[in-house]
């Protein structure tokens, strides 16, 4: 009689946590949803007829933007097209079956671009140098190229809002300009335009749904075992800052949506001697991006 009190009384509490389990989950999909329509919407990232190509790392974010995606693209009022597309760079032990095998159960249109930069990362960079500066020029030149040649109109990648202020801060420390990633990208070449639907998602929210669907995360190990990368400093600020002062980084993140030049000091921006904003100054970004600042892991696919 006991023993099966017991296991009734566990099947409850099993149910209980599934039931509160799949209560957070819808909670937590339609947030995001809610953040990426709004996104969407506020940047006019997505236009009718579009051919969005969603760039897959086989990390937590290319996958939670191209779930929520094709969530959206069910009940979109314009119709447009999502590809998936992957850049197998030859790592070692690069596990090949795991995003063919999801994107087939997924029924989407995909495409696995074979491509060894590993060797070349590791010939030209010295032992010990941050790979990324370097491993993410070759991937964009690769998947830009591959956008042209299959008539893409937008490149989707899986940065977020954290990676957003991150960049901000970055460069402020240690570029000596203030500037952030944007969300709608134009190349000043025309060819591409690069949009990161996830502008407004918060990095633990990401985390968290990618943990509740279960995605097959793919580790990065080329870069990922670097240590004391200037980007991982920021993070370990910024989560110190979101524990300690709850309400920081949307503020900070709120910030960026809303500047005043007249009240900066870039006389490239506003004419203090006239008292009126300057027309023009927008930059927008080549095919392949000239050399930068290297600040540690900031992955073009998000991984």
């Amino acid at each position: 009689m006991s023993e099966a009190i017991t296991a009734n009384s566990e099947t409850a509490l099993n149910s209980e946590a599934a039931r509160r389990q799949k209560l957070e989950f819808n909670k937590l999909q339609k947030r995001l949803r809610r953040e990426m329509g709004q996104a969407i919407a506020d940047f006019s990232m997505i236009e009718a007829g579009d051919k969005v190509m969603c760039c897959l790392s086989g990390g937590k974010d290319s996958y939670a933007m191209l779930d929520i995606l094709l969530n959206l693209q069910k009940s979109a009022p314009v119709r447009f097209e999502l590809i998936a597309v992957n850049l197998d760079q030859k790592q070692p032990g690069f596990p090949e079956e795991v995003l063919p095998e999801y994107l087939e159960a997924l029924g989407i249109e995909y495409h696995i671009i074979e491509k060894d930069t590993y060797s070349i990362v590791k010939e030209k960079v010295p032992e010990g140098k941050t790979t990324c500066g370097l491993c993410s020029r070759l991937r964009r030149g690769i998947l830009y190229n591959f956008a042209e040649e299959h008539r893409v109109t937008k490149i989707a990648l899986g940065h977020h809002r954290d990676d957003l202020l991150e960049t901000l801060f970055l460069n402020m420390f240690y570029g000596g300009k203030l500037k952030s990633m944007p969300p709608v990208l134009h190349s000043d070449d025309g060819r591409n335009t690069v949009i990161r639907p996830l502008a407004y998602s918060r990095e633990k929210d990401i985390a968290r749904y990618a943990r509740l669907r279960e995605f097959p995360i793919i580790p990065c190990n080329l870069c990922g075992s670097q240590e004391n990368l200037q980007r991982q400093v920021i993070k370990d600020m910024f989560q110190s800052w979101d524990k300690q002062h709850p309400g920081r980084l949307e503020t900070m993140f709120r910030a960026l949506c809303n500047v005043e030049p007249s009240h900066l000091a870039d006389t490239g921006l506003y004419d203090f001697r006239e008292g009126a904003r300057r027309s023009g100054g927008g930059q927008g970004v080549g095919t392949v991006e000239p050399d930068a600042p290297d600040f540690g892991r900031l992955d073009v696919l998000n991984i």
